[in-house]
C-alpha cells in the first residue's frame, strides 16, 4: 500500500469529487434535458460513496445495512434515469435529424456551387497533374501513397460526408483537411466502406481532431496496423507468468512469516491458497478484458504479468493487436478488467471481514488497516470494536481481497496505457490523458519517498507504458455520459483504495463504533 503521510485527506477527496460534480453540472446545462439527466446519473452513482466517506469524516457512523441499501437504491435510480435519458435522447435525435436534413439540403447546394467554381479554376492544375503522371514520377507525395491511390481516396469524400479541401502528406499516408458534413460515426462508417470498396484492405481511415480542434481525415497504409505477438514476446510472457507464480507463493509465505524457499514443500501447502487467491483476481481481470474485446471483435495480445515479492503481482500489461473502432470500445475494454477483478476482490474482502473471528489464521496489527481509506472504513463498519485491539485476527480472504484491490487500483492509475490511462483517454481525450500521466508520475515520485513500491511502479510506467494508446478509427465521437460517470467512480475508488486512512479519521471511526456498541448493549 502506498503510504504518503497520515494527513486528513478524506475531506479533500470528497471536496474534489463535489467540485467535479458541480463542474459536470455546468457543462451539462448547455445540453438541456439530456445533459441534466446525464449529470443526475453521475450524482446518483457517486452519492452513496460521497455520503459514506463524508459522514465518516465528520464522525457520523453509518452501519453496513444502510450502506448496502444506499448502493442498491443508487443502482435503481441510475437505471431509471438511464431509461428516461434514452427516451429523451430518442426525441432529441428525431428533432436533430429533421433539422440536419433541412440544413444539409441548403448547405449541399452551396457546396455544389462552390465545388463547381473550384473545378473551373483548377482545370489548369489538373492538366499539369496529367502531364506529371505521364512522366516517370508516379507519386503526388514521393515515397508515401501512389498518385492513382490518392485520386481514388479523394473520390470517397463528398459534400454530404466530408468535404475535403486540402491534401497534405503525413507519415506514410496523408491528411485530408475539410469540413465534416454529418454525424462522425455515420460519416466514418460511410467513408471507410467507400475506401474499402475502391482500394480493398490496403488503407485505414481515421477521423480525428487536429490541434485546432477541427475534424480531419487521415489515411494510412494497413501495414501500420498493430502487429500480433511475436514468438519471442510469447516466450517472455510465459517466463513472466511463471515468475509471477513464484512471487505469489513467496508473498503468501511472507504474509505467514516464513520463506517458501527454505522449505518449499511446506511453503507450497501453506502459501498455495494465498497464491491461488491472487491468481483468481489476476485471471478475473484478464477474462474481463477479453470477454468485452471479443464482443467488439478486438484482438488483445498475450498478457505480460508483472511479478513483485511484496504483493505477488502488479497485474499485467497487455496490448491491442487490432485497431479500435471508437473511444467507447476503448473505454469498455479498459474498464472491464478492473471491474471484474475489483468486484471479486471487494467480495473476498467483505467475506473475509465477516468471517474473521478470534483464532483466525492471520494476526495483523490494527494500524495496518490505516493503509487504505476504503479497507480501513469497511473494516471499522464490519468488525467494529475488534479493531481497538493491538492485534486483530482476520480471515485469509481479508488479506487476499485487500491485495486484489491494490492490484486493481494501481492498474486504474490514470497514466499511459494502464487501464486508468485508457479510461481517461477514452472519456476526456488524449490531451487530458497526457496531463494525468505526468501528474501520476509526479505523485508516484513523491510517494516513493515512503514506499519503494511506488518507485518500482513509476519506473515500469516510464519504460513500458508511458505512451498513450494509439487513436481509434473514429476518435471524434465521445463515449456517453453514463460511461463518464462510471469512469469517475472507478477513479474515485482507486484513490480511496490507495490513499491511507489518517489517524484522526481512524480514531473518529473507532469512537463512533464504540459509542454505537455501548448504546446497543
Amino acid at each position: 500500500m502506498f503510504t504518503i503521510s497520515e494527513n486528513p485527506v478524506t475531506a479533500l477527496i470528497v471536496l474534489a469529487a463535489a467540485v467535479v460534480l458541480v463542474w459536470g453540472l455546468y457543462r451539462s446545462i448547455k445540453y438541456g434535458k439530456l445533459g441534466i439527466l446525464a449529470w443526475l446519473q453521475s450524482v446518483v452513482l457517486m452519492a452513496p460513496w460521497l455520503l459514506f466517506f463524508g459522514l465518516f469524516g465528520l464522525g457520523i457512523y453509518i452501519n453496513l445495512d444502510t450502506v448496502l441499501f444506499l448502493i442498491v437504491a443508487s443502482a435503481g435510480l441510475y437505471i431509471y434515469l438511464g431509461k428516461k435519458m434514452r427516451a429523451a435522447g430518442t426525441d432529441s435525435l428525431l428533432q436533430q435529424r429533421r433539422s440536419d436534413k433541412i440544413k444539409s439540403i441548403e448547405e449541399t447546394s452551396k457546396e455544389l456551387e462552390k465545388k463547381e467554381a473550384i473545378e473551373e479554376t483548377s482545370k489548369e492544375s489538373e492538366k499539369k497533374e496529367t502531364a506529371e503522371k505521364a512522366s516517370p514520377t508516379k507519386e503526388i507525395m514521393p515515397g508515401i501513397i501512389p498518385a492513382e491511390d490518392i485520386k481514388k481516396i479523394q473520390d470517397i469524400f463528398g459534400v454530404v460526408t466530408f468535404f475535403a479541401t486540402e491534401t497534405i502528406p503525413y507519415q506514410e499516408g496523408a491528411i485530408f483537411k475539410g469540413n465534416l458534413r454529418g454525424e462522425p460515426a455515420a460519416v466514418h462508417q460511410r467513408l471507410s466502406a467507400s475506401l474499402s470498396e475502391k482500394l480493398g484492405d490496403r488503407y485505414r481511415l481515421f477521423l480525428v481532431e487536429n490541434p485546432e480542434g477541427r475534424p480531419v481525415a487521415i489515411v494510412l497504409p494497413s501495414r501500420n496496423d498493430p502487429q500480433t505477438t511475436t514468438v519471442g514476446q510469447k516466450i517472455l510472457a510465459v517466463i513472466l507468468a511463471l515468475a509471477t507464480i513464484v512471487t505469489s507463493l513467496a508473498a503468501g509465505g511472507l504474509l505467514q512469516g516464513f520463506d517458501i524457499f527454505s522449505d518449499f514443500s511446506r511453503g507450497m501447502v501453506k502459501a498455495g491458497p494465498i497464491a491461488i487467491g491472487i491468481w483468481a483476481v489476476l485471471l478475473a481481470h484478464e477474462i474481463g478484458h477479453r470477454l468485452i474485446a471479443k464482443r467488439y471483435e478486438v484482438r488483445i495480445g498475450w498478457p505480460f504479468f508483472l511479478p513483485t515479492w511484496q504483493i505477488g503481482s502488479f497485474g499485467s500489461l497487455n496490448r491491442f493487436e487490432s485497431l479500435l473502432p471508437n473511444r467507447q470500445v476503448l473505454f469498455d475494454v479498459a474498464i472491464a478488467g478492473p471491474a471484474a477483478g475489483g468486484i471479486l476482490s471487494l467480495g473476498m474482502l467483505i467475506a473475509g471481514l465477516l468471517l474473521s473471528h478470534p483464532g483466525s489464521l492471520f494476526q495483523v496489527p490494527s494500524q495496518l488497516f490505516q493503509g487504505s481509506i476504503l479497507v480501513g472504513t469497511l473494516a471499522r463498519v464490519v468488525m467494529g470494536s475488534a479493531l481497538g485491539q493491538q492485534l486483530v485476527d482476520v480471515h485469509p480472504l481479508t488479506i487476499i481481497g485487500w491485495i486484489g484491490l491494490v492490484i486493481t487500483a494501481i492498474n486504474l492509475m490514470p497514466a499511459g496505457q494502464l487501464d486508468g490511462g485508457r479510461i481517461v483517454q477514452a472519456i476526456y481525450g488524449r490531451k487530458v490523458a497526457g496531463l494525468t500521466t505526468i501528474a501520476t508520475l509526479i505523485v508516484l515520485a513523491i510517494a516513493s519517498l515512503a514506499n519503494p513500491l511506488a518507485l518500482y511502479w513509476a519506473a515500469l510506467i516510464v519504460f513500458l507504458q508511458r505512451d498513450l494508446e494509439r487513436p481509434s478509427l473514429n476518435e471524434i465521437t465521445e463515449p456517453d455520459d453514463q460511461r463518464a460517470a462510471l469512469a469517475l467512480l472507478a477513479l474515485f475508488l482507486m484513490l480511496v483504495t490507495l490513499i491511507p486512512l489518517s489517524s484522526t479519521l481512524a480514531g473518529q471511526l473507532l469512537s463512533a463504533v464504540s459509542q454505537l456498541l455501548a448504546v446497543s448493549s
